[in-house]
């Protein structure tokens, strides 16, 4: 395996964030690779179906990517300030958001954590988690919620 110089570490704010980022920083640290945190914001056309005019999903995106950011920003202050880090906040698909991202930015490794949907939730909303462990460019650490 070639070294690991950036992990992508996708968060979403759920109490699983904090193990997916104590995760990344104890795989991170001792290497001296960079993490580049990664949240997603669904993209507002999930909202298309219901009626919603264009124009108010466009605002709803870029109020949720600027409150986004503000509280990326914030976590990353607490988990890795003592090390080298990027921050990152999309609207869209989630699973493509990841995917994009490792690619853009050459991740070496994604840890992203999963919720363990089962049953009906599964098949209406899929795995995030297990679309991205199948389409990955690179190695997938899934963080399991307990």
């Amino acid at each position: 395996m070639s070294s690991i110089k950036r992990i992508l570490c996708a968060v979403d704010f759920s109490s699983v964030s904090e193990k997916v980022a104590d995760c990344a920083k104890s795989l991170a640290k001792p290497l001296g690779a960079e993490v580049v945190c990664i949240h997603v914001v669904p993209s507002g056309t999930i909202y298309a179906d219901f009626g919603i005019p264009m124009n108010s999903m466009e605002t709803f995106c870029t109020t949720m990517v600027s409150e986004g950011e503000k509280t990326l920003a914030e976590f990353m202050e607490r988990h890795f300030s003592d090390m080298n880090h990027r921050a990152k906040v999309t609207c869209g698909d989630f699973s493509e958001e990841i995917l994009n991202c490792a690619k853009e930015e050459q991740a070496d490794m994604i840890v992203m954590g999963t919720h363990g949907r089962k049953g009906m939730d599964r098949l209406l909303f899929g795995s995030v988690a297990e679309k991205v462990l199948r389409q990955a460019p690179c190695p997938v650490v899934a963080v399991r919620p307990s």
